[in-house]
């Protein structure tokens, strides 16, 4: 996968999809070309970001404040909606193809499959932002405009792709449409998904046809990234042609860990080597319980450790000290993007920033003296106290009395470049 014509062919499917779609039709192609270098990656943007944006900053549920989910049903939830946008445009494109004699078309799987693909790519696309807090009604709204975009685009593409006439395809796209939504709502329904929308404005684009990419720019960084992305690539489509069905599973792993860790494979950090970053006492408070573990699934790889902090009576605090591993290059995202909201209540605040180039997240209630500091090291690890106290100087103080420095220290330990 080469990062600047994946951006060249979103920019393009976008901004100018009637001069593109001609240009998508007649290049060869397979089904398993679309699926590496488009489908796997963008229909992960989506998941993924959710899944880190989840974690770091949880999800807030109206009148009951600010859910956060355990990692292991952050990573159930990841692969299911993961896998449901694998399954659905891989099933609308078996719609396409079936539906496309009744509507003059030419029965042909594969430009089916880029007909479903590239018509998803404004869902996909736009989904990354998930990984900041604060978007809520404005997500929902923009996910409508980019369903209804979707459909454009494919209205568009079915004469280029499927050989139907521009005037059949409007029945032919509202019948594929229909059949997909159903099928979608299903999917849904059976996996008990959340159905949070993954839709957000992530990428400015530009107008220039041209991709010109500064080395220690974010585009310049995604380009390294595209390119070990590209060589784990190269490993599945080997064990693709060997047949080797264990050596295809490894790949794939391999290459979704690439992805998403930013063009390494990490290794996060084992459950006893956080230990030391996870003190005796904090915030003048006895550690009264600890547990560390370490999990994995699509080629991610994370571990964090958690411990309880209280003085037998009133006062308790929470550490979370969290190695994001495999994910580390959408934590990367998170701080290459312009963050920056804050949102106040009569008795409380919360707010996203970033200071001295480290995210960091908090939130205060003054009426119940409770609310949760934490701040991002080395684009990799999450460290966060939660609990009460008497100002959120207390909570910024216990994390500072974390080890940050030392953990710090630790970004590129498990990394595996190349």
């Amino acid at each position: 996968m080469d990062i600047n014509s994946l951006i060249a062919r979103v920019k393009a499917i976008l901004m100018t999809p009637k001069t593109e779609w001609p240009v998508i039709a007649a290049e060869p192609a397979t089904v398993s070309d679309l699926y590496k270098n488009y489908i796997l990656i963008l229909a992960a943007l989506g998941p993924a970001a959710t899944f880190v944006g989840d974690l770091l900053f949880g999800t807030h549920i109206p009148l009951l404040g600010t859910f956060r989910p355990s990692i292991g049903s952050l990573l159930t939830s990841l692969i299911l909606s993961y896998g449901v946008s694998l399954l659905v445009v891989f099933i609308v494109a078996l719609i396409t193809d079936a539906l496309a004699p009744n509507f003059g078309g030419e029965k042909n799987k594969v430009q089916a499959l880029k007909a479903a693909a590239y018509s998803a790519t404004p869902g996909w696309v736009v989904g990354i932002l998930h990984i900041l807090p604060g978007v809520g009604a404005l997500v929902w709204l923009l996910g409508i405009a980019a369903a209804v975009y979707g459909v454009y685009l494919l209205y568009l593409g079915l004469p280029h792709t499927m050989k139907t006439t521009q005037e059949r395809s409007t029945g032919y796209a509202i019948a594929i449409i229909v059949v997909g939504f159903v099928l979608n709502l299903v999917l849904m329904s059976v996996v008990g998904l959340s159905g949070r929308a993954a839709y957000h404005p992530s990428i400015s684009l530009g107008s220039s046809d041209a991709v010109q990419v500064d080395p220690d720019s974010s585009l310049g960084k995604l380009d390294a990234w595209s390119k070990k992305v590209a060589v784990a690539g190269k490993q599945m489509e080997a064990a693709q042609k060997n047949g080797d069905a264990d050596a295809q599973g490894k790949a794939m792993g391999a290459m979704m860990g690439a992805a998403l860790g930013g063009g390494s494979q990490v290794e996060a950090l084992a459950p006893d080597s956080l230990k030391p970053f996870v003190p005796e006492t904090l915030g003048g408070l006895k550690r009264t319980d600890f547990s560390a573990e370490r999990n994995g699934a699509l080629g991610m790889q994370l571990s964090e450790a958690h411990a309880t902090y209280s003085d037998g009576a009133q006062r308790n605090l929470r550490l979370e000290v969290t190695d994001m591993g495999s994910a580390k290059g959408l934590m990367a995202l998170a701080g290459w993007a312009a963050v920056d909201s804050s949102k106040e209540t009569d008795h409380g605040y919360d707010k996203t920033y970033k200071q001295d180039g480290r995210l960091i997240h908090e939130e205060w209630d003054s009426q119940d003296k409770r609310g949760e500091y934490g701040i991002v090291l080395g684009e990799r690890f999450s460290v966060k106290v939660s609990g009460n106290a008497d100002s959120i100087n207390d909570l910024k103080a216990a994390v500072a009395s974390v080890n940050l420095a030392g953990l710090e220290a630790l970004k590129n330990q498990g990394v595996k470049n190349g």
